[in-house]
Formats: C-alpha cells, sequence, structure tokens
C-alpha cells in the first residue's frame, strides 16, 4: 500500500488532504511511523525521530496512530486479495507476496490481475496500492517500488539481468547501511558489480548472506510464498518520555508492560518458556537477560515472578534507562500469523 497509515488518515481526515502529515508522536521520543507523500519530499520517512522531521518540514502536522482502523482496512485488502489466490504471504502490514501462477480467475496474466486488484482495493477502501511483477520474492519486491504512488512495475525474465546490473546495492534484500558500506570498499556499487565474484569471494565477505547475494545477481530466488508464518514470540516495549533512574518508577513501567503482555500473549494465544527483558539505557547501550522455564507462562504472577529475577541481575547503579521491553518466546505449539498486505506479486505463468 501506499503510504498506508497516513494515507488512511489523509482519507478519513479531509483537512489533512495533499498536507504534509506524519503518523506517530511529537514528543522529544517520538518516531514517525508513516509519512505521507507530501512530507516525504522534505525528506521526512518513517522510524525518523520525530524531532528531526519536523525540522526538515516545519509544517509537518503529526497525527496520533489508530492501530485498529489501519487493522481493520488490512483486512479489507486481505479479502480482496484471497478472492484470486489462496497463496498469499504477509510481510507486514501493509505488505505480501501473492503468487498467481494458479489463481481463482483462470486468468493467465498476473499484470491484469495486478491491474484488477489495484482498481479493486480503490474502489473498497479508496487507498491507492502499488504493484510489482515478476517470476520470484526478490524481483517482485524491488518492482513494487517503482513509479509509486499508485504505480505498476514489470520485470520479465528477459529484462532481469539488465535491470540488475544497473540497480543500485542498497536495493538489493538484506544489503543494509554497514554492508553497502563494507560492499563499497571492494568496488561494489551495482548490482552488476556482484557478477564479479565467485559465491566462495562472497561468502568469505559477508557469511552466510554472500549466497543469497551471489544468486540474486544472477536473478535466482527459489523461495515460495508461503501463505502461514509460525509466530516465534510475542513481545512489548515502551520509550520513556524522561530517563528513568528511581527502582520504584522502573518497578512500576515494568508492571504496566507485564500487563500489556499478558493482553498481547492472550490476544494472539500464544503460550511460551521463555521470558525476555530488554533495556535500553540513556547511551543507547542495549542488554537483555532471559530465562527458560519449565512451564507456559500464562499468568501475570508467572511474567512477575519471571521479570523480578532477570531484573535483578542487571546493575542499575550507573545509567538511566531509556525504555524497556518484555517478549515471550520458545513455544512448543504452532501459531499462524494472520494475512496482511501489499502487493508484489511472485510468478505469472511460469515455474520458479
Amino acid at each position: 500500500m501506499d503510504a498506508f497509515f497516513a494515507s488512511v488518515e489523509q482519507r478519513d481526515h479531509p483537512r489533512l488532504r495533499n498536507r504534509p502529515i506524519a503518523v506517530g508522536h511529537s514528543g522529544g521520543r517520538g518516531v514517525v511511523a508513516a509519512a505521507s507523500y507530501e512530507a516525504r519530499r522534505y525528506g521526512v520517512r518513517s522510524a525518523m525521530p520525530s524531532t528531526t522531521a519536523a525540522r526538515l518540514c516545519p509544517k509537518l502536522q503529526f497525527v496520533h496512530p489508530r492501530f485498529e482502523v489501519y487493522k481493520e482496512v488490512s483486512g479489507q485488502i486481505n479479502a480482496i486479495f484471497h478472492d484470486y489466490t489462496s497463496l498469499v504471504e504477509p510481510l507486514s502490514l501493509d505488505e505480501a507476496f501473492l503468487d498467481v501462477t494458479e489463481n481463482f480467475q483462470n486468468n493467465p496474466s498476473a499484470t491484469l490481475i495486478a491491474k484488477e486488484i489495484k482498481e479493486r482495493i480503490f474502489q473498497e477502501t479508496h487507498l491507492t496500492a502499488s504493484a510489482g511483477i515478476s517470476y520470484n520474492k526478490f524481483l517482485a519486491k524491488i518492482a513494487s517500488d517503482y513509479n509509486k504512488p499508485n504505480g505498476l512495475y514489470v520485470i520479465t525474465p528477459n529484462q532481469a539481468s539488465e535491470f540488475i546490473k544497473t540497480l543500485d546495492i542498497e536495493c538489493i534484500f538484506g544489503v543494509g547501511k554497514v554492508t553497502a558500506e563494507r560492499m563499497h570498499r571492494i568496488g561494489i556499487y551495482k548490482g552488476g558489480d556482484l557478477l564479479k565474484y565467485s559465491e566462495l569471494q562472497l561468502n568469505e565477505y559477508f557469511g552466510k548472506g554472500g549466497s543469497a547475494f551471489y544468486n540474486f545477481a544472477r536473478g535466482i530466488d527459489n523461495r515460495a510464498v508461503v501463505p502461514n508464518r509460525t509466530r516465534k514470540s510475542v513481545g512489548t516495549e515502551n520509550t520513556f518520555s524522561h530517563d528513568l533512574t528511581d527502582i520504584r518508577e522502573i518497578t512500576e513501567e515494568l508492571q504496566s508492560i507485564e500487563q500489556d503482555l499478558l493482553e498481547r500473549l492472550k490476544r494472539k494465544n500464544f503460550l511460551g518458556k521463555t521470558l525476555t527483558l530488554k533495556i535500553k539505557f540513556s547511551d543507547f547501550q542495549t542488554i537483555t537477560r532471559s530465562r527458560t522455564v519449565p512451564f507456559t507462562i500464562q499468568s501475570l504472577r508467572d511474567i512477575a515472578e519471571i521479570r523480578e529475577r532477570l531484573l535483578s541481575e542487571v546493575n542499575l547503579n550507573y545509567k538511566s534507562i531509556r525504555l524497556m521491553g518484555l517478549s515471550v518466546s520458545n513455544s512448543d505449539i504452532d501459531f499462524s500469523l494472520p494475512y496482511q498486505l501489499r502487493i508484489p506479486f511472485e510468478d505469472w505463468k511460469l515455474e520458479v
């Protein structure tokens, strides 16, 4: 979806249309969850500190997020997807892969299916989506970011090789800022530069990711679209408006986080045996402490007792705390995530 959270807010509040807005909190510790395209022209991006966003765009208007509304709209779009295929793999609240090699419409053209889905999304939600169409996930994901907003881009097998050669290395899946800097140091700036290195060399430079980079440079990605994913953990965390130093205040905040975690565990129907405490200090050092128990964590008492043990292992004498979080993992039971959205498509009438 195109600037999903921000677009929903502009749809529901006419006064926000054609204006630079950011979904998130404007406070000193606030972070931008989504930015409208009007705000993006000023360099505002998701995950950016709110103070930085406000400095880049003085007229930026912050809107408090309404996640329940976004989830409801996500469900509407998800229902549209499933009118065409059952092979829908979620990536995030507003993004998904669809495999339409075989589809309920018996339509041999993924491009026509993408156009039809985009039209239905607009008719039923008054929101725009961008679609990427190719024969594998890697290329479909990249194609989905072309011609946004309301875009549609196709990369055929015959086009893939030349397309990848000119692709900035930062666009390749798995290449973050640090990896990109390492690649630049050895002369890799474009997808075509990867072709100069053997798989063995790339593995030596970049570990297990080297094989993936080797294959991506050649347009190879054999990952299937997987409709169901197993949830591995459930957690929650809170960044505080001011740094915490007092143990009573720390305990009170943890009790609130514990309650939130329990509600999430019940809502997700998740049972696990490992509790993890996460603490980020004022100097941004982050530590975690975990404990595994022989029973599933199901009550507030369970969480509180284990958390107390974990907290006792942390030296709180020298640093103030910026963020704390708790999560439960190590489940013996498989739970599947609900389907979610966006529209890169894998494959149309080709074997992958």
